[in-house]
């Protein structure tokens, strides 16, 4: 019996202590990123027992909040800029950046009767075009410097819809708003209703890269620092390599 005491009584004074050691890490993260984080954040999450809450917008936007005080612990954009400006403001820790992931772009149009869309200017043919804001969301500033170098932003501007991230511009096309959408190859892998028409090659289209950091305000640094390094490790990148990232 009291054998049977003293293992409750360590028992008892055990189970706070790991409750304790448990965080909470709130992770802004570019839209694109949804799915391949999802998956690796569950097999964080069973290793650690620390529990990531995800904030999933257009890389501006989740930048604007940041700027405005919102709280979170890492920042996972999908462009160099915006990182740029956070870093800029003093906002993040800059010896935890890094960049790991790449992407594509990719020409989708609906799975059935979309437009035979064979290179970039199969796009005249189209009436509408959905894009991510072109004006500061990544994935809309990738498809415009991606037109304008091809020659046909001024032919296709007045075809654009813009729309708040890179997922949406995808919605569009599965919801038949749009004829077509520039995306990520990695959007357009996830969906059943599109097809891509075109793919833009590496060579050929814009620069993409999605850094990460550590914010200044976070807290709780020790942990965000933790899961930085996971997302950077082998294991993630073969998770984000599944859904079509580019690693580096």
């Amino acid at each position: 019996m009291r054998r049977f005491l003293i293992l409750a009584v360590l028992f008892l004074a055990a189970a706070p202590l790991a409750r304790v050691s448990a965080a909470e890490v709130r992770v802004f993260a570019a839209a694109s990123l949804t799915d391949a984080l999802r998956e690796a954040a569950a097999a964080y999450e069973r290793q650690t027992g620390d529990r990531v809450v995800f904030n999933f917008a257009a890389s501006s936007t989740l930048a604007r909040q940041i700027e405005s005080g919102a709280p979170a612990d890492l920042f996972l954009s999908a462009d160099e800029e915006k990182m740029d400006a956070l870093a800029r403001r003093g906002l993040i820790v800059p010896r935890t950046r890094s960049s790991v992931l790449s992407n594509t772009l990719v020409i989708v149009v609906p799975k059935d009767g979309g437009k035979d869309i064979r290179t970039p200017r199969g796009l005249l043919q189209v009436a509408t075009l959905a894009l991510a804001e072109p004006s500061r969301v990544p994935a809309g500033i990738y498809a415009r410097q991606y037109l304008v170098a091809q020659g046909l932003w001024d032919l296709m501007a007045s075809k654009v819809i813009p729309t708040e991230n890179v997922r949406a511009a995808l919605a569009a096309v599965e919801s038949g708003n749009a004829d077509a959408a520039i995306v990520y190859r990695t959007d357009a892998l996830i969906s059943r209703q599109v097809r891509v028409a075109c793919e833009i090659a590496r060579a050929e289209g814009p620069r993409i890269s999605y850094p990460f950091a550590l914010l200044r305000d976070a807290e709780q640094p020790a942990a965000a620092r933790r899961l930085l390094a996971y997302l950077r490790s082998k294991a993630a990148l073969a998770i984000f390599a599944r859904y079509g990232f580019l690693t580096r």
